[in-house]
């Protein structure tokens, strides 16, 4: 089968190659992959930057994935040829809390991902993937649309009437703000792209707070919310703004750190964080049954996953450039065709 292999760091070490086409041992699933989609991890896994240490070299990229089930190994019963699924980036994390070596079994890094024509996927680890959705709009849940979900929803409880406040318009933001939004909460957006806040009003956010023209943007938060501050703020920059999101964050509210694009390190304030008495909760996606509880709320709003760009399985590396510019919501490559 025709594959991208990464066979050293670097975006010029990703080329694409011929490799054996798989086969399902018992409980695994062999999917003909329809479509994937690109994270900030993957592009952080090419860069080098990203547990270089855990990377297999050469390795087959990219986690999430959707395609059509075309054989099975021995004992498969949660599904049958036929059916379309998505993958999920921890192929053992089932549900309840994670295990302290989940990221030892990650699709994509170490384990192969679904940049090519065919992978495996555990029959534990797999989702049906929406019904309604295509096999390039199912691709962009597995990482993004479920980070979102479970930071809002699972740990954050989010309340209808609530505020939520998304730093960006990248796939996490974007899906946060959607769901959020479906849940009756009010949404506050920050990008340094007017262009791309007018865009996400258009979806729904309420404001939109260009951190380029406000650069102490938690002072706009709190003009916007009388003072008080978001009850949950999804922050994918990490580094020092952590502190911005401290101030913007109302007292004992709750922080989902999911990203590092500005730093995988900070220096933290402790002073406003134990005075403002704020959850600062690390979100690594979510268990399997998390996946399955968030399609059905996307079947009943009939949430449909905002793409800006779809490439074909030949312009992977066009996907790759395009992700590191910068994507509204998710850049997708379509595989099967």
């Amino acid at each position: 089968m025709k594959a991208w292999l990464l066979n050293d760091f670097g975006l010029e070490n990703l080329a694409l190659g011929e490799v054996p086409t798989p086969v399902p041992q018992a409980g695994e699933l062999l999917v003909k992959v329809g479509a994937v989609s690109l994270n900030f991890r993957d592009k952080a896994i090419v860069d080098g930057i990203y547990e270089p240490h855990m990377v297999p070299k050469p390795l087959i990229p990219v986690s999430d994935a959707a395609g059509e089930v075309v054989a099975v190994g021995e004992g498969v019963s949660r599904f049958e040829i036929g059916d379309r699924v998505n993958s999920t980036l921890y192929s053992r994390w089932i549900d309840g809390a994670p295990g302290p070596n989940e990221p030892d079994y990650c699709l994509g890094m170490p384990l192969p991902g679904g940049l090519a024509e065919y992978m495996i996927i555990h029959e534990e680890s797999a989702v049906k993937a929406p019904e309604a959705l295509s096999d390039e709009e199912a691709a962009t849940l597995p990482i993004a649309a479920l980070t979102a979900w479970y930071a809002l929803m699972d740990v954050g409880n989010l309340q209808p009437g609530q505020t939520v406040l998304v730093q960006g318009t990248g796939g996490v933001a974007i899906a946060a703000a959607q769901i959020a939004i479906a849940h009756g909460a009010d949404v506050i957006a920050t990008s340094s792209s007017d262009e791309n806040l007018a865009r996400v009003k258009k979806l729904g956010v309420k404001h939109g707070i260009n951190y380029r023209t406000h650069a102490n943007w938690e002072q706009k938060v709190l003009e916007l919310t009388d003072g008080l501050g978001v009850d949950i703020t999804i922050d994918v920059a990490g580094g020092d703004g952590i502190n911005q999101s401290v101030l913007a964050t109302k007292v004992t509210g709750l922080i989902a750190q999911v990203g590092f694009l500005t730093g995988q390190t900070s220096k933290l304030s402790l002073m406003p964080l134990i005075f403002r008495q704020t959850t600062i909760r690390g979100i690594a996606v979510a268990p399997r049954t998390s996946f399955e509880r968030m399609n059905v709320f996307y079947n009943k709003h009939q949430i449909k996953p905002v793409i800006d760009q779809v490439y074909s399985f030949e312009q992977a590396i066009e996907a790759y450039e395009h992700l590191a510019r910068g994507a509204f919501s998710k850049v997708v490559i379509n595989v099967a065709d």
